[in-house]
């Protein structure tokens, strides 16, 4: 684990907030040069503290308004399966999010769709054409209450 001071946290919680603040924004709420902070950047981009840098987009916008969490239940759960799915978790553009989770289901999704019939379809493609799934169950999301990614960070 890549050690954090004081500076480096109050970094990571500015660009969690927004990474598009520029340079000279970031020095005056970190308190350091902007080159600092440009440095320091790199540095915790190259350790993987920080993965990506992402916008968060309006599924309205893009015409996706339609969200599901998605409990799924292997029918085995055995290390080849596993890892196939995940790997069909990784190349399915309407699978955001995906969990390999402990408890009543092996895998928890979020699914995005432009319509329920667009999700049917999804279903039959994704879940039913795949043997290794024993059962799936659908939650649609009723409202987004909150989207981020943005990680509460002690020193």
């Amino acid at each position: 684990m890549t050690e954090l001071d004081r500076a480096d946290v109050a970094l990571l919680e500015a660009v969690q907030r927004n990474n598009r603040l520029t340079s000279e924004e970031l020095a005056k709420i970190v308190n350091l040069s902007p080159t600092a902070c440009q440095r320091r950047l790199k540095r915790l981009r190259a350790e993987g503290v920080i993965e990506a840098d992402v916008s968060i987009v309006s599924p309205r916008a893009v015409g996706r308004p339609v969200s599901m969490i998605v409990l799924v239940s292997l029918e085995r759960e055995r290390a080849d399966i596993v890892d196939r799915f995940k790997q069909a978790i990784r190349n399915t553009r309407e699978v955001m999010i995906g969990y390999y989770v402990t408890g009543d289901a092996d895998f928890i999704l979020v699914v995005t769709a432009r319509d329920m019939e667009d999700y049917e379809q999804f279903t039959r493609r994704f879940f039913y054409e795949n043997p290794d799934i024993k059962g799936f169950k659908t939650m649609v999301v009723m409202d987004r209450v909150k989207a981020g990614f943005a990680f509460p960070i002690d020193v």
